[in-house]
């Protein structure tokens, strides 16, 4: 699974707005008024909520994001506006007379919420008077999010949806506790799982779950239900298409609140950039692990996705492909760790090998070794080379205690590795002068170091590959 680039991706979210207000504090004793808690408040914050939120992720993953909202003319709504320009999320807001801009206060005392208190008025929004904002952000965007939650914005989604698919734009919705049909014609819609057994009433089986999704698919005519089901992860069922369950990435929970917004924003984002939609899923899965562990509403980032996955993966040595090498080295300098690579055919590995990839890696705190493949080897060295496979050599670099990294390349020479890894040291063994190692242009172009380390005497592949024939 690769990481798709945000930054490509243009994704707008229209529906509610909510601004979510923390206060923080010790309890040391309790009221005297009634049997509850005084919190002695130390610390205030305020964050986007809601939409505003589901914006904030997508903001937070590289993508460009854009909110159409509705707001009151009052102090929050005013504090909302100024978080969003601070995020860099572009806002079509639409400002309404005597409405306040919906707001939840939560009172927390050593991380645990005691209190939330709402402020709203739901007034269902006439879809004409979003209709212009929402066509404007449509033309500039590449996916769109519906954020319902239930307080009146998205009250008539039918017409936002139509003009999205018109339009050629997937759209993705989070429902709340309505009759699903007006969300017909959607791409894909996520309910939690609550939200769908409100919809569609219970089961008793995994099959009975998923025919009622399909039924559901069918009756609505979108393309997929995505439900995310809590510590069970989530269920992907698309028509003609064998359900998909991913299940929970396993790490301590500590807040839930905003997880649905991190997938839906995740999802979007990642269909935006040109991911499938399976894959577009299975990186949800590592966003929302990240941010319940988290309090309150949180986002994710697309580096902290990118180490997230990698250390699922388990990237930290062996034999790899070039998707999984890059990864792991973006894991390795958000550590700072510097990278050096080599490269060769290594077709017998010997004394030689081992002292020179020893003091190659002394350069930097990881080594990739680059290995030409079977191809690139016979084009090289002539007939009856290489003496072993691919998979092979790369095994045997992979046993050493020096090789970090081992990946394998079909050209003659590593450049297109060289350009797309960018490590910051490249070293070669043999008699070269450094100008003439292959790929130090790429490498001191962006300011890398070249180095030239000398093999031991007598040690040549080729050397012992003849002796051996002559033998």
């Amino acid at each position: 699974m690769q990481i798709p680039e945000f930054h490509n991706a243009c994704v707008l979210t229209i529906g509610d707005a909510i601004l979510d207000r923390y206060w923080h504090g010790a309890t040391d004793r309790v009221s005297a008024e009634a049997p509850i808690p005084v919190v002695d408040v130390k610390e205030t914050e305020e964050r986007l909520g809601g939409a505003a939120n589901v914006a904030l992720n997508v903001a937070a993953l590289g993508a460009r994001a854009s909110l159409v909202a509705v707001i009151g003319k009052d102090d929050s709504g005013v504090l909302l506006k100024a978080k969003l320009d601070t995020a860099g999320i572009r806002h079509r807001l639409c400002e309404v007379d005597d409405y306040p801009t919906i707001t939840k206060l939560r009172i927390l005392s050593r991380r645990q919420q005691l209190l939330r208190a709402d402020f709203e008025k739901i007034v269902d929004i006439e879809v004409d008077r979003l209709m212009p904002y929402y066509e404007a952000a449509l033309a500039e965007s590449d996916a769109v999010i519906l954020s319902d939650y239930d307080k009146g914005a998205l009250a008539d989604p039918a017409p936002l949806i139509a003009a999205a698919r018109a339009a050629g734009k997937p759209v993705l919705v989070d429902p709340k506790f309505k009759d699903f049909s007006v969300y017909a014609g959607a791409t894909v819609i996520k309910p939690n799982q609550q939200e769908f057994t409100r919809a569609v009433g219970g089961w008793n089986s995994e099959s009975e779950f998923v025919s009622k999704c399909r039924a559901l698919i069918e009756r609505l005519g979108i393309e997929a239900l995505l439900v995310t089901r809590h510590t069970q992860g989530m269920t992907l069922v698309r028509k003609d298409r064998e359900e998909l369950h991913l299940p929970a990435r396993s790490r301590e929970v500590y807040d839930v609140v905003g997880a649905g917004d991190t997938v839906v924003a995740v999802v979007a984002s990642s269909l935006a950039a040109g991911a499938t939609l399976e894959d577009a899923v299975g990186i949800a899965t590592y966003a929302a692990g990240i941010v319940v562990a988290r309090s309150g509403t949180a986002s994710v980032s697309a580096p902290e996705l990118k180490l997230e996955v990698a250390n699922t993966m388990s990237y930290g040595n062996g034999v790899m492909s070039k998707e999984q090498l890059l990864i792991a080295v973006a894991e390795a300098r958000q550590r700072k760790e510097k990278i050096v690579f080599t490269n060769g055919c290594f077709d017998i590995l010997h004394a030689g090998h081992v002292d020179y990839l020893s003091e190659a890696r002394e350069c930097g705190d990881r080594l990739i070794v680059a290995v030409n493949d079977d191809a690139s080897v016979h084009r090289l060295k002539g007939e009856g080379r290489p003496i072993n496979a691919v998979d092979r050599r790369m095994t045997m670099l992979a046993g050493l205690s020096a090789v970090d990294w081992v990946v394998s390349f079909p050209e003659d020479t590593p450049e297109t590795l060289l350009a797309e890894l960018k490590p910051d040291v490249l070293v070669k063994g043999g008699d070269y002068n450094i100008d003439q190692v292959v790929g130090a242009d790429i490498v001191r172009s962006y300011g890398g170091d070249v180095k030239v380390l000398k093999l031991v005497e007598g040690t040549s592949t080729s050397a012992l590959v003849q002796k051996i024939r002559e033998l």
